[in-house]
């Protein structure tokens, strides 16, 4: 299953390893770990954050993907199931929209 995490990065650690040069090395470690489909840097209200897209076997595998983040920069991440649209069209909506009608 896809999931979209939403990485939301305070600034005092991230500041920190600016200052001192190791940001880019922790950014590379985390990403080559996870091996994201998709990765994108933006803000997230007011702070720095991420856009990253996983496909993920099962739940088990939550904590790989979050706690990297957690641990290397005290970040907030959230987790979204997503949908291709191939995916939604094999969803079965017409049946239980008629179930639930």
């Amino acid at each position: 299953m896809r999931i979209l995490l939403n990485i939301t990065i305070p600034h005092d650690d991230f500041n920190a390893a600016v200052r001192d040069g190791s940001v880019g090395n922790k950014i590379k470690s985390i990403l080559d770990d996870i091996k994201p489909e998709a990765v994108y840097f933006t803000d997230m209200h007011g702070q720095r954050g991420a856009v990253m897209i996983v496909d993920l076997p099962d739940a088990s595998g939550i904590p790989a993907l979050a706690e990297p983040w957690f641990l290397t920069f005290r970040a907030n991440v959230e987790f979204k199931p997503i949908m291709s649209p191939v995916e939604l069209a094999h969803a079965g909506l017409e049946a239980i929209g008629k179930k639930w009608a």
